[in-house]
């Protein structure tokens, strides 16, 4: 994976992990369901990016 998308990955996640935060301390259902979605399209590229990688490392 390269390195770049490696950070900008960590950053997606890091954002809905605050995100969600958010939206529990202010009750707010909408924006706790933001950071989770915004977590998961983190977790899914770094899953395709890590299936890229073994298919081209061999």
């Amino acid at each position: 994976m390269g390195i770049g998308d490696d950070i900008k990955n960590t950053a997606e996640d890091l954002k809905g992990k605050a995100k969600e935060a958010a939206g529990k301390a202010t009750n707010d259902k909408s924006t706790t369901a933001d950071g989770h979605a915004d977590q998961a399209k983190a977790g899914a590229k770094k899953a395709g990016q890590n299936v890229k990688d073994s298919l081209t490392d061999k």
